[in-house]
């Protein structure tokens, strides 16, 4: 074997931590009533599917202002600030996490796999409740559109929220602050905010796939597959910031 070439074994060993964390992060986001925070969402987002054929418009006029304004402006956010702040967040403020962040385990290990098991759990969930949503609003030519849409926009808000709670103590705060003053409330005022926005560059993505209705279209942020890519980076971004965060994180007791 060559001196540049890794060998399985080494590739075995430093995959294993990164599988052990994910299977860990699923469990305690399933286990007890937590698996709760996912169901209601998911289940608010069937319903809001079933709302939009009370519209008086065509159903993928309906389906799109309701997804605009339900499911990436409220299901989403509210799902992965859940799912975020559990796989996370919950712990450094319990001071549970001190197990994890003493173990030999490099901190973008640690944060790769809480994120991949947030993704797994939350953008699972929200991927198929949002295409169900499509399909019985009538609209289901738009439901891998939403189904993709909500599970690149969950990558990202599970990412910002990861990084809220390695930086902030009161992470369950500073997120809904994030999602309702910031996003909601600043975004759509300034385009210049909306552009970092998971939210709206998740709605962007699916009106720009679905070539939605052009009054919901808001100009100024990327569109469809550039929302997409927007979404990549700011997913890359936060878990940067959360592992540089994390590996310079100081814990003594769970006022931490």
């Amino acid at each position: 074997m060559s001196p540049g070439t890794t060998s399985p074994s080494t590739t075995v060993r430093a995959r294993a931590p990164i599988v052990a964390i994910v299977v860990y992060t699923l469990r305690i986001m399933l286990h007890g009533r937590r698996w709760i925070g996912l169901a209601l969402p998911a289940v608010a987002a069937v319903l809001f599917g079933l709302l939009a054929r009370a519209l008086e418009s065509t159903p993928d006029e309906n389906f799109a202002q309701v997804a605009s304004n339900a499911l990436f402006g409220l299901v989403l956010p509210v799902a992965c600030l859940v799912v975020g702040d559990s796989a996370l967040g919950s712990e450094i403020r319990s001071g549970s996490f001190t197990f994890t962040w003493l173990s030999p385990v490099a901190t973008w290990q640690i944060v790769l796999g809480r994120w991949l098991g947030g993704v797994m759990a939350g953008g699972g969930t929200l991927t198929v409740a949002f295409a169900l949503s499509a399909v019985i609003a009538g609209d289901g030519s738009s439901a891998g559109d939403v189904a993709l849409a909500g599970a690149v926009g969950s990558m990202a808000y599970i990412g910002v929220f990861l990084t809220i709670g390695c930086l902030v103590r009161r992470a369950a705060a500073w997120s809904l602050a994030f999602v309702f003053l910031v996003e909601r409330l600043l975004g759509a005022a300034l385009a210049g905010i909306a552009q970092v926005s998971p939210g709206w560059e998740a709605q962007a993505a699916f009106l720009g796939l679905t070539d939605g209705p052009s009054d919901l279209i808001r100009e100024g942020i990327p569109q469809g597959g550039a929302a997409l890519v927007r979404l990549l980076v700011i997913t890359a971004l936060a878990l940067a910031v959360a592992s540089w965060r994390l590996a310079h994180l100081r814990l003594s007791g769970s006022s931490d």
